[in-house]
């Protein structure tokens, strides 16, 4: 397989790749948006993070990848008839998926296997896209591109965790959960709000403007590219630093307490910003014990708000035309008058 960039040699970005890496410590955060320009090394850092995350556990011969510690949820092979207490489990790297524009509504959710149907006469269903992401990641390239139809799929499995297939015969439903990453240009048409509303995090990417912020991107690209292996080994010590933080923020995380304090603050800031629903405060709480756990912290502060706050509520705002202000601007305006007074 050809080497990828290594994810803590990515030059600036600091924000997305904290939001990606908080994502991989809680999925429930609910995925990441990122938008920005183009070439700023969106992709480039997504598939990053693919390199960078620990192996998980997960059932031999399971086309699903489901997890042998946990006994709810699981396919229909891993719990059918036949099926062990304590199945033979292996570690197997965390599934990135990436789901191209021109993709195929089949080729999303599966269908059935032609092959076997021809050859066997069997009605056996081969897995999609969604199957291959279960308990990883799905990222999406120009995510406000995607046709409508499947925006509307994603919609009901992001909320649902799982896959039903009706069609040709085939009735079959499987577990995906999956964390969600959408990439996108903002110049090429907005993302559909009900979509939007589904990230966890929205990022947004700007091309650098210091001088040696663009000179250091330039000449770390180039030295990958003139010698992967050795810029990759170079760099192999700082991702292992990064993959540990990950694991031991996945087992703090259950333990980081999250006081009534900070379920207020959070609470004032949203009312103070005007967003719709609850799913914002849900989403900065998350966000928050996750940045904690992350850093090692054992309780939420208001450190930990004020840092995350931007990425979870930037695109839960609603047009104000009385304030031409951009969305950003006005969430660190909340942030400064609630916390700074």
């Amino acid at each position: 397989m050809a080497l990828t960039f290594p994810f803590s040699a990515i030059v600036a970005q600091d924000e997305m790749k904290l939001a990606l890496l908080i994502s991989a410590i809680d999925s429930s955060i609910g995925g990441v948006l990122v938008f920005g320009d183009r070439g700023t090394g969106k992709s480039t850092t997504v598939r990053a993070l693919a390199a960078l995350l620990p192996p998980m556990e997960a059932v031999v011969n399971c086309p699903y990848g489901c997890a042998p510690e946990k006994r709810a949820g699981l396919c229909g092979v891993c719990e059918g008839p036949g099926a062990k207490d304590k199945p033979k489990s292996r570690k197997v790297p965390v599934p990135v998926v990436d789901m191209p524009l021109g993709v195929t509504e089949d080729r999303v959710v599966g269908a059935l296997d032609l092959e076997r149907a021809l050859t066997q006469g069997e009605k056996a269903f081969e897995p999609g896209l969604l199957a291959r992401a279960h308990r990883g990641f799905l990222y999406i390239d120009e995510v406000n591109l995607l046709e409508d139809h499947l925006v509307d799929l994603l919609l009901d499995v992001a909320a649902s965790g799982e896959n039903v297939v009706e069609r040709e015969g085939l009735s079959i439903r499987h577990p995906a959960k999956f964390v969600l990453i959408g990439s996108g240009n903002p110049e090429e048409g907005e993302l559909r709000p009900q979509l939007l509303d589904r990230f966890g995090l929205s990022v947004e990417i700007t091309t650098p403007t210091d001088l040696p912020t663009r000179i250091e991107v330039v000449r770390r690209r180039d030295a990958f590219e003139k010698d992967p292996e050795g810029f990759t080994q170079k760099w192999k010590r700082h991702d292992a630093k990064l993959r540990k933080q990950i694991v031991d923020g996945r087992a703090l995380l259950p333990e980081v307490v999250v006081p009534d304090a900070a379920l207020e603050r959070a609470a004032q800031l949203c009312l103070k910003l005007g967003t719709d629903g609850l799913r914002g405060e849900l989403t900065l709480i998350r966000a928050a014990r996750g940045l904690a756990a992350f850093l090692g912290d054992r309780e939420v502060t208001d450190a930990h708000l004020r840092r995350i706050a931007p990425p979870a509520l930037r695109h839960r705002l609603r047009r104000n035309p009385l304030d031409d202000a951009g969305s950003t601007v006005r969430v660190e305006r909340a942030i400064a008058e609630m916390f700074d007074a």
